[in-house]
């Protein structure tokens, strides 16, 4: 720069012109250097812009919606649970995106795929309830076998990551519970009933009816300790559940507020549709689905 400078100082006018030019843009050029790298985004999980919802046509003129869920990390469990089953809060990290439904299950698709309707609150647009943790996986089957995608229940990491969306408070929406009525259906507003998806406010990542309606069926087998031994990535559950029972998640039309926060577990046993004694007997679990990222258009 001072050989650069001296230049200017001894050349004609005309060449001092020149090189004036010369030293302007090169340091044009390191201002916006500079500023390039000062304004890189945020680190964190977004939404991936480059991905959209997708849509699936089960036939029949039903359809199901997804919506994009990013890779990421995020806090899982929380220390405000009940029954000792949400502890210790870990750092776990979704390595891949993903497709989520939009809503649960509703009993149109669950129709057009299997060809009953096992709920006990009828209506095309309600989620499906009465499913077992059996009867989900062979929806998942057919379903795979009809559209030619891969399709699954969500892991508990995954179900949770997603009803989170990006929060780290007892709700997608924060820790009041007040507000849980713009969101959910549960005790304090079901009257007693399941209701039409799609109804209440959707979470920051588009999803409605992470918090209540209907129970969700995860993968995971249910374990009350797992997850002092979890994986920080990608964990898939214990292999089995001393319980024999596999996890819900997300609360239900039935249940008090503090059951529905996103930490929130449940279980129940893997049985056939309305076995005696189980939540799906009792119109409270329904489900929705995964829809892998890797094998979408």
């Amino acid at each position: 720069m001072q050989n650069l400078v001296a230049i200017l100082i001894g050349s004609s006018a005309l060449a001092r012109v020149a090189l004036l030019a010369v030293l302007l843009a090169f340091l044009g050029c390191c201002s916006r250097s500079h500023k390039a790298s000062t304004d890189a985004p945020e680190a964190g999980p977004t939404r991936a812009e480059a991905s959209k919802d997708l849509t699936l046509d089960l036939g029949g003129g039903v359809r199901m919606e997804t919506v994009p869920i990013p890779a990421g990390m995020f806090t899982m469990g929380s220390g405000k649970d009940r029954f000792g089953d949400e502890r210790p809060v870990h750092e776990v990290t979704i390595s891949q995106p993903f497709y989520l439904g939009k809503y649960p299950v509703t009993q149109e698709q669950w129709q057009v795929i299997m060809g009953n309707n096992p709920s006990r609150f009828q209506g095309a647009k309600r989620p499906v309830d009465g499913v077992s943790w059996n009867g989900a996986q062979d929806f998942c089957r057919e379903m795979s076998a009809k559209t030619g995608q891969t399709v699954r229940l969500p892991t508990e990491a995954e179900w949770e990551f997603a009803c989170r969306a990006g929060s780290t408070t007892d709700y997608c929406f924060g820790d009041k519970e007040a507000a849980l009525t713009e969101y959910a259906w549960y005790e304090g507003n079901s009257s007693g009933t399941t209701h039409t998806v799609g109804q209440k406010k959707p979470n920051a990542w588009g999803l409605h009816d992470m918090h209540g309606n209907v129970w969700e069926w995860c993968q995971d087998w249910y374990d009350r300790s797992y997850y002092a031994n979890s994986p920080r990535v990608d964990p898939q559950g214990p292999a089995r559940s001393d319980l024999g029972a596999h996890v819900l998640r997300g609360g239900a039309w039935h249940v008090e507020a503090p059951y529905c926060r996103s930490a929130g577990r449940g279980g129940d046993f893997p049985c056939g549709e309305g076995g005696p004694g189980s939540w799906s007997d009792a119109g409270r679990s329904g489900f929705r689905v995964v829809v892998c990222a890797s094998k979408t258009p």
